[in-house]
């Protein structure tokens, strides 16, 4: 007999294995109470009595042979089901048992007990706290020296994506790592790994800027968002998104007061310093928090998972970067090439897709429990097969419809922002599909397939982006490709049972 299937993650906690080996055992005979007087019985059949006494474990049976390893495991042999029960062996007596007993299937279980089942309030959270800071960029946006250029950017901007990319890189790794530890129940390990990682991180992405070069202001403000960038990946893995969001409330408001009112040099620098400081001592904060309890588990997550997790972090914020800056980079290449047509559209796109986030979390718990159900009711493979395929298209539609929704909405809203037109709109759609099957395969440890699959997408949009082409078909041929080999890959790898345990 085979243990059972790990189906929920709460697998691994205390007295988990000694619960699992519990078996049951024949249920006694009731006793009559001495006060009732004794009935004479004309030839009792004893099955009657044993039924009673093992009626649950008859109406869930499915199979006579699953009472027959019930009733053997309990010590019963042939000989005593001959002489007790007047049956031949065992298994006619679990056929008897089968027969006389009428099934009673248990249900699913109620779905206060889904493992998977994500608050929508905290995905809202986790998605303002995604796109929040981004109004970082209105309050330094004078510190980039806009009358001289570099790659095509203002000079310094072009340090500030080279960081950008390494902290989104590392980051992922990081956090994939510090995940792999909370999910072995050690939280002081996963504090350490951060720790150790946060700090590095923030020094590897802000020293790859200090190469690159640029404006004294600029390359401080790529030190900081290095350093912010850090402590937002500690207090999101060790699910502080409050103080996060509490973090970023001085940039929040100083955006709305640059939009109101001029605001000297110096008062737009402090406003990101006090939303930077804030960051880093409460992440520090938590840390050290973590790191005064019990941990130091055997063996962590592998390496391998962790690298993959990182360029496929890598693959994400090229693709990204290019559907926000291939543009310009088109023009910094072709000087005399007409002016894209969706270059001004581009500002919008990306906000629906920074704040799409949260809802993209929330989908795939979602799917999760979705395909968990899916695991109890279905009947046969190819049958669950059917069923996590609707669940998976169903949820990608869904979060399509909302990122193209929340485009319109933010092109309404943005000054002067044309309306995105269908070419735009089908290679923002199919960036956003890219993206959220490509984390959906990575949540359910598809990794290096999926890294591959988008290293590959974001480096022939690079190359082709560098030797001219047209940014907003680049994206459509790059992203396209990604999203018809990754979701097709994601209905047949998570069609199968055992990718779900």
């Amino acid at each position: 007999m085979s243990g059972p299937l790990r189906l929920v993650p709460d697998e691994g906690t205390p007295g988990w294995a000694e619960e699992t080996m519990l078996l049951r055992t024949l249920p006694r005979r009731r006793p009559r109470p001495a006060s009732t007087p004794a009935l004479p019985e004309l030839s009792p059949d004893p099955l009657d009595d044993l039924a009673e006494r093992l009626a649950e474990l008859c109406a869930d049976a499915v199979h006579p042979y699953e009472i027959a390893a019930f009733l053997e495991s309990d010590g019963l042999t042939d000989e005593q089901a001959a002489l007790v029960y007047g049956r031949a062996d065992a298994f006619t007596l679990a056929e008897d048992l089968f027969a006389k007993v009428a099934r009673r299937y248990p249900g699913p279980p109620p779905a206060a007990t889904d493992p998977w089942r994500a608050d929508p309030w905290r995905c809202v959270l986790r998605g303002l706290v995604f796109a929040l800071p981004g109004l970082g960029y209105l309050l330094g946006a004078g510190l980039f020296a806009a009358n001289r250029t570099r790659f095509g950017l203002p000079s310094g901007m072009a340090a500030l994506a080279a960081a950008t990319l390494l902290s989104w890189a590392f980051n992922q790794a990081l956090a994939h790592r510090a995940y792999g530890w909370l999910s072995l129940a050690d939280r002081r390990s996963a504090a350490r790994t951060l720790a150790v990682g946060a700090p590095l991180g923030a020094l590897l992405a802000a020293g790859a800027g200090w190469l690159i070069g640029g404006p004294l202001a600029a390359l401080l403000f790529t030190i900081g968002q290095s350093a912010y960038l850090g402590a937002a990946t500690v207090l999101l893995v060790l699910g502080q998104e409050k103080l996060l969001l509490a973090a970023l409330t001085p940039s929040a408001a100083g955006a709305v007061l640059v939009r109101l009112v001029p605001l000297p040099g110096w008062a737009k620098a402090a406003i990101l310093l006090a939303t930077l400081a804030a960051a880093v001592g409460l992440a520090a904060q938590q840390l050290h928090r973590c790191l005064s309890g019990d941990g130091s588990g055997p063996a962590g997550p592998a390496w391998s998972a962790t690298a993959a997790s990182g360029l496929f972090g890598l693959a994400v914020g090229t693709l990204t970067m290019i559907a926000g800056l291939g543009p310009t980079l088109h023009h910094a290449v072709h000087p005399d090439a007409p002016p894209s047509p969706g270059a001004n559209a581009t500002g919008p796109a990306l906000v629906a897709l920074t704040l799409s986030l949260g809802l993209a979390e929330w989908l795939l718990y979602r799917y999760r429990s979705l395909a968990t159900t899916a695991l109890r009711i279905s009947t046969s493979p190819g049958d669950f097969r059917r069923r996590t395929a609707l669940v998976l298209l169903g949820c990608l539609l869904g979060y399509l419809l909302a990122v193209a929704a929340l485009d319109y909405a933010g092109t309404a809203l943005w000054a002067h922002a044309p309306l995105i037109g269908p070419t735009q709109l089908a290679a923002l759609l199919l960036l956003a599909a890219t993206l959220w099957t490509a984390l959906l395969l990575q949540a359910l440890s598809v990794a290096w397939r999926t890294a591959g699959l988008c290293l590959a997408a974001a480096g022939f949009e690079s190359t082709v982006l560098l030797i001219g082409g047209d940014p907003t078909r680049v994206q459509l041929y790059g992203c396209g490709a990604a999203a018809a080999l990754l979701v097709p890959l994601a209905v047949i790898v998570l069609g199968r049972t055992t990718r779900h345990r």
